[in-house]
């Protein structure tokens, strides 16, 4: 147990018990137990293998390449369409996490063996991503944006193109774009 991520667990919540309980399934995996985006993190000779978070109605192991288990219980989820190599398992209930163990442990031990043979979920590129015909219509209308696009990381190229698409109306789509140039043009990310 690693002392700086004893808050999480002693912070009263809704799934303080189910924590505790994931807490002690994962350690007993001998992972090391780190804090990583606010949340306890498990890792193998220093590579990120699962997290405990939770949400409103849920609370949630993610395995960073989760993508690449042998799903037997056909237990584990993609939080979104968008998201390549990461998949949870859900609880609502401590109950469930007793119920689900021995399955967790088995995965747990499955991440890491696919850790040490080096197996990483291949993900796509970022010109593989879909550049919606409002962003394209402003790329090629405004130079400097496309410039300035183009010269971000990847990484913050895809926020921005996840986000313009995801957009279910036009309108919405170029208001989202209009509000994102000024970040764009000084080199920001969508969440920097």
């Amino acid at each position: 147990m690693n002392a700086k991520v004893d808050w999480f667990f002693n912070t009263d919540s809704q799934w303080q018990l189910a924590y505790a309980e994931l807490r002690e399934i994962v350690l007993s995996c001998k992972l090391e137990e780190e804090l990583k985006w606010g949340c306890p993190c498990y890792t193998y000779e220093g590579n990120n293998i699962v997290l405990i978070h939770g949400f409103k109605n849920y609370c949630a192991l993610l395995f960073m390449q989760g993508a690449l288990i042998k799903d037997t219980k056909n237990i584990l989820i993609q939080q979104t369409k968008n998201v390549q190599a990461a998949r949870q398992i859900r609880f609502t209930s401590t109950s469930e996490v007793e119920q689900l163990k021995s399955t967790i442990k088995a995965y747990i031990k499955q991440a890491i063996a696919l850790d040490k043979a080096g197996l990483k979920v291949e993900l796509k590129e970022t010109t593989e991503f879909e550049v919606c015909k409002e962003f394209e219509h402003t790329l090629n209308k405004m130079p400097n944006v496309k410039t300035a696009f183009y010269n971000l990381s990847p990484g913050r190229q895809r926020g921005y193109l996840l986000y313009f698409s995801s957009a279910k109306l036009a309108d919405t789509r170029g208001s989202r774009i209009k509000k994102c140039i000024p970040e764009i043009l000084k080199g920001k990310g969508l969440k920097d």
